[in-house]
């Protein structure tokens, strides 16, 4: 996913705990506090390793709902780097010569499944692993009963109808597509050829070995006791079980495990799995393209170094893991909220890497002047603020969002319906600014104008399901709303190249077919569509892009539209 700029939920009341004999720079402990203060993140645990030193900061709370704070034994859903587990396992049963990297998925599905083929090729393997498969990010029928805990219902069965059923939309091998599906096909199928689950091989050959005794996709009671509560927008979301697909996102893990499991992979800690480790780290891409990906593993290289990393994310948590190969640093970086930290973790790989600047938050000086001095007093503020010293807050849309949402689950309609409408005044062209303000009518029982709100959203991004979603159930259809916009291809074509975001961060532009694709850097390549000829949207986040057009018509920028700011990223010659 392309990286979010970063959103503030509020709170107050909460007293947290650090502890500030670490090793860790000032600046970034700092901004770590900045973070939890202003309500970005619930709770952050670092873990680095730093030669033959160890060492952990931790900020933050465990709950909204208490004051317990998180620690380096505290317990977080890890996400996507669950994939790197995978790929080890993989690579291992590769060395012990139990399965080939090369060996058909065909070899290992059930009888009566039959994996998509095109061109005479089939499905390997390796190409499970490093996301060339050619399957989807996730598959056609995934459809859960229950969004807050999407993967829980996906069957065994249903993973397999979908694999009989798809047919391949390119080449295997031929392009990089991120694929839970296909990462968590892979965990199914070499567990299932030796006889266990995938919590059961991950446990036998990684986690026991390397004595990560908190490591599990099931809780153990002390796991359980030690939990941090996900949160996402300030409030607690349900974990994530993920039967199925476990390969691709499932266990759980602490700080201190993830550091032994760096470690092990650095080769500082001796263990029978390094070569299997060592394996899983090798790019397997085709030279000279990108991304470099190993077995699970995403690789960022440059003249003098190379980072072997890999982030996560779930309903309410985000992952940060990555050391520098052939090195002496490995950090982890884990969070229990939807505010991502790979900015915390690379910038301490490489410090060239710039941190995300934190700014005071003004949701929480809205929120106490609202509590304080009434709505008229914190409105008229609001706006004097964001035109004398807009600088000096976090004015990033949102945040009123966030205060909005917050008195919207308080049931204090007046207040949310006012601070959602200034939201969507200050930010006329955000869709989620609309569709929260539809969300706090619907929910007040205006149902006329959460329509109105849910329609302007949803003409501001085509792609926001959720507005379509709403719509529907308030009797409307959405495609009263939504235009099919056609763009040929050989306008198309003007837009593909390579724009530069940011210093070392691009965006790559390709097209198949009718279809624009992009891809940032170290992230998944995802479909973009036609709002009009020259604006763009994802269907994966609330984000756009818009292709800027110089004098003589030529394409010479792209802007990224999120979260209420824009990007223009330069035009790479080839």
């Amino acid at each position: 996913m392309l990286k979010v700029i970063s959103t503030l939920f509020l709170y107050a009341g909460i007293a947290f705990s650090c502890n500030a004999q670490t090793s860790l720079p000032q600046a970034v402990k700092d901004n770590i506090n900045l973070r939890v203060d202003n309500g970005i993140n619930t709770g952050i645990v670092v873990g680095v390793i730093d030669g033959d030193k160890t060492y952990y900061y931790s900020y933050g709370v465990k709950s909204l709902n208490g004051k317990e704070p998180v620690n380096e034994h505290s317990v977080f859903e890890i996400g996507s780097i669950t994939k790197t587990f995978t790929g080890i396992l993989l690579a291992d049963l590769s060395i012990k010569g139990k399965i080939k990297l090369d060996d058909p998925l065909q070899k290992y599905l059930p009888e009566g499944t039959t994996a998509p083929t095109r061109n005479g090729a089939s499905i390997k393997l390796i190409n499970l692993s490093n996301h060339t498969s050619s399957l989807p990010r996730l598959p056609g029928n995934f459809s859960p009963a229950n969004p807050a805990n999407p993967y829980k219902d996906y069957s065994e069965k249903q993973m397999f109808d979908f694999l009989k059923s798809y047919e391949l939309s390119r080449d295997v091998g031929s392009q990089y597509e991120y694929s839970n599906l296909g990462v968590g096909l892979l965990g199914h199928v070499i567990a299932a050829s030796q006889g266990m689950n995938f919590e059961t091989l991950m446990i036998d050959l990684i986690a026991k070995p390397l004595d990560m005794r908190d490591t599990r996709i099931t809780f153990t009671t002390t796991m359980k006791k030690n939990l941090a509560m996900g949160h996402h927008e300030g409030v607690q979301v349900e974990n994530w079980d993920i039967p199925s697909l476990a390969g691709a996102g499932a266990i759980r893990s602490t700080a201190v495990d993830m550091l032994k499991y760096l470690r092990a992979n650095m080769g500082k800690d001796k263990s029978k799995l390094y070569p299997a480790m060592q394996l899983s780290h090798k790019n397997t891409s085709a030279e000279g393209t990108s991304p470099m990906v190993g077995l699970g593993w995403q690789i960022m290289a440059d003249a003098t170094l190379e980072i072997i990393w890999h982030g996560g994310g779930t309903g309410g948590y985000r992952a940060f893991a990555g050391f520098i190969k052939g090195g002496d640093k490995g950090v982890v970086v884990l969070t229990n909220s939807t505010a991502g930290p790979d900015d915390i973790g690379m910038h301490l790989l490489n410090p060239k890497t710039p941190l995300t600047e934190i700014k005071p938050s003004i949701a929480l000086k809205m929120r106490s002047a609202i509590d304080n001095e009434g709505l008229e007093t914190a409105t008229k503020m609001y706006w004097d603020l964001k035109k004398d010293q807009a600088e000096k807050y976090d004015f990033s849309e949102g945040q009123l969002k966030r205060i909005g949402n917050e008195y919207l689950n308080k049931g204090d309609m007046k207040n949310a319906i006012a601070v959602l409408s200034i939201n969507a005044k200050a930010y006329p062209a955000s869709a989620y600014a609309f569709y929260s303000l539809g969300e706090a009518f619907q929910k007040e029982g205006s149902k006329e104008k959460a329509i109105e709100n849910y329609k302007k959203s949803l003409s501001l991004n085509p792609g926001n399901q959720q507005a379509i979603d709403m719509l529907k159930v308030l009797g409307v259809d959405a495609t009263e709303v939504v235009k099919e916009i056609i763009v040929d291809t050989k306008t198309l074509q003007t837009y593909v190249g390579k724009y530069e975001l940011a210093p070392g961060f691009i965006l790559t532009v390709s097209r198949a077919d009718s279809q624009l694709n992009a891809q940032a850097t170290g992230q998944p390549e995802f479909p973009v569509f036609p709002k009009s000829e020259k604006v763009f949207y994802y269907k994966v986040v609330e984000a756009q892009l818009t292709f800027n057009q110089n004098g003589d018509g030529v394409v010479e920028s792209v802007t990224l539209h999120q979260g209420g700011r824009e990007i223009v990223g330069k035009r790479l010659k080839e």
